[in-house]
């Protein structure tokens, strides 16, 4: 079990790099304010907008695709593999982007 959570730990990090193949869009995001790592282990918007929310949703549908996959593999649940990939999005974003910290967004 203790491998299966490493290995789930690694591949979630990894999902966070993967994040980076429509980096330009997201990290503009990010660096705008525009959207925040949640609680859940998904994006969400800190400010709501037509543009905003697609992005959220092309990110947040692959991400859940992934955390799917990787709960299957390792004999996890879906809300297992959140929590550990949202605890590493927490970690990795950025001095100044937001994060949703008791249900309000914060600059970390």
């Amino acid at each position: 079990m203790k491998k299966s959570l490493l290995t789930t730990f690694v591949a979630a990090t990894s999902l966070l790099f993967t994040s980076m193949t429509f980096a330009i869009e997201l990290d503009d995001a990010k660096d705008q304010g525009l959207v925040g790592e949640q609680t859940d282990g998904y994006l969400g918007a800190v400010v709501s907008q037509p543009d905003v929310i697609a992005l959220i949703k092309e990110v947040n549908n692959k991400r859940k695709a992934k955390y799917s996959q990787l709960a299957s593999k390792n004999n996890l649940t879906l809300e297992q593999v959140e929590k550990l990939a949202a605890k590493k999005a927490y970690e990795k974003t950025a001095s100044g982007h937001y994060v949703l910290v008791n249900g309000n967004w914060v600059k970390k």
